[in-house]
């Protein structure tokens, strides 16, 4: 099994007796995590329930809590003792919540939980597990669970950690990153050893999140309508959302392309970026920027330019390290991300001095004194004052 960073917190989390719920887009990896915490259980009175399983959700879906408490025992769980309970898929069954607050409620079980979607999960746990519960998200892989994943030793992985541009470093690792960038980071995508396997399994994720997430979790039911925004804004990556530009072209209703942007990025398909601006006024009035959450999907959804695509990797990888917006003057001046309020970055495929000596003079002028520059391809030439995207873990 191969371990993500996640699950060092997932572990200490497993001490407590909070509900410990683990959510984010379909085939990121949730079960594999939840089994990695089932396995770390030191006792025997534990068991797995899979809710895509008919007869779980037969059980969790009983009108009486003593007939699933007759289930539970049959699977050879004792209530009275010390109990762990791991639940996959949780919102297959929308009373389930109610049962896992029953049975913690009255026995104290621990339970365990994976969920699809925030858009459900987050909403309804919060009225009806407050206090009782703690959600970790969980994303397709970054750069570094990436190369664990492709046997790279962990010391070697730790000297990429931002650094200016090294030669070896990036002689080494840029035909894994060229890869990371092409396929993403679902991890059966990363594991599959040809690309046509790993084209396949995307489609799958794509086909999965809207036939089975969106159509469970929202009361949207024209699919083929919600494809073709996806495709739309695929498209438009890395380009501020102009909700009536795309009402005009996709023939779709604005307030309803506002309820599809929430539920997109609610579920974690999609992230939004918002301009940078000590007013927030402004900030609320601004468009923001769209990116996708894998950029392998992105790449299946639609054609789009390499330069597209780097600056949505970039956008995930910054992503994970706090808060990420976009700065841009009317006069259409723009630093492509500024990072907890005090980085100002520019994305290039190919870096050269004069961008750097841009991205200083813009940073100035709005009082952010750490600039970074980062790109995808090593000039040819001797400037080396920039950060290779691999380095950014």
């Amino acid at each position: 099994m191969h371990k993500r960073v996640i699950f060092k917190e997932l572990k200490q989390h497993l001490l407590k007796p909070q509900i410990t719920v683990i959510t984010g887009l379909r085939r990121v990896g949730k079960s594999t995590a939840l089994k990695f915490l089932l396995s770390e259980v030191n006792h025997q009175n534990k068991t797995y329930i899979d809710l895509e399983k008919i007869e779980n959700r037969v059980l969790f879906s009983e009108k009486s809590y003593a007939s699933i408490e007759s289930g539970l025992r049959s699977l050879g769980l004792d209530l009275t003792k010390e109990c762990v309970i791991a639940v996959d898929e949780i919102q297959l069954v929308p009373t389930s919540v109610s049962v896992v607050k029953y049975f913690y409620d009255t026995y104290g079980v621990k339970f365990l939980l994976t969920g699809s979607s925030s858009y459900y999960l987050k909403n309804h746990f919060s009225e009806s597990l407050a206090g009782r519960k703690r959600i970790f998200e969980m994303f397709p892989l970054t750069f570094q669970e990436f190369l664990t994943f492709k046997g790279q030793p962990n010391l070697e992985i730790l000297a990429l950690n931002q650094i200016l541009y090294n030669e070896f470093i990036y002689a080494r690792y840029k035909p894994l990153y060229e890869e990371y960038i092409q396929f993403g980071g679902f991890p059966e995508v990363v594991l599959a050893t040809t690309n046509e396997d790993k084209v396949a399994y995307l489609k799958d994720v794509i086909n999965a999140y809207i036939e089975l997430d969106i159509k469970l979790l929202s009361d949207f039911k024209m699919s083929n309508e919600l494809y073709k925004l996806i495709q739309l804004l695929a498209s438009r990556v890395g380009s501020r959302l102009d909700i009536s530009k795309l009402s005009s072209i996709s023939g779709i209703n604005r307030n309803k392309i506002n309820d599809y942007l929430e539920l997109l990025e609610y579920t974690y398909f999609i992230h939004r970026v918002p301009p940078f601006t000590k007013n927030k006024d402004k900030e609320i009035s601004g468009q923001a920027k769209l990116y996708f959450a894998d950029t392998g999907v992105l790449q299946i959804l639609a054609q789009v330019s390499s330069g597209q695509v780097f600056e949505n990797i970039i956008a995930l990888q910054l992503k994970a390290k706090g808060n990420v917006a976009y700065y841009q003057r009317k006069t259409g001046q723009e630093i492509d991300f500024i990072l907890n309020e005090s980085i100002g970055i520019e994305v290039k495929e190919t870096p050269s001095d004069r961008d750097l000596k841009v991205l200083k003079q813009r940073c100035s002028e709005l009082e952010i004194n750490e600039p970074m520059l980062i790109a995808r391809n090593a000039p040819g030439s001797d400037f080396k004052e920039w950060f290779w995207g691999g380095n950014i873990v």
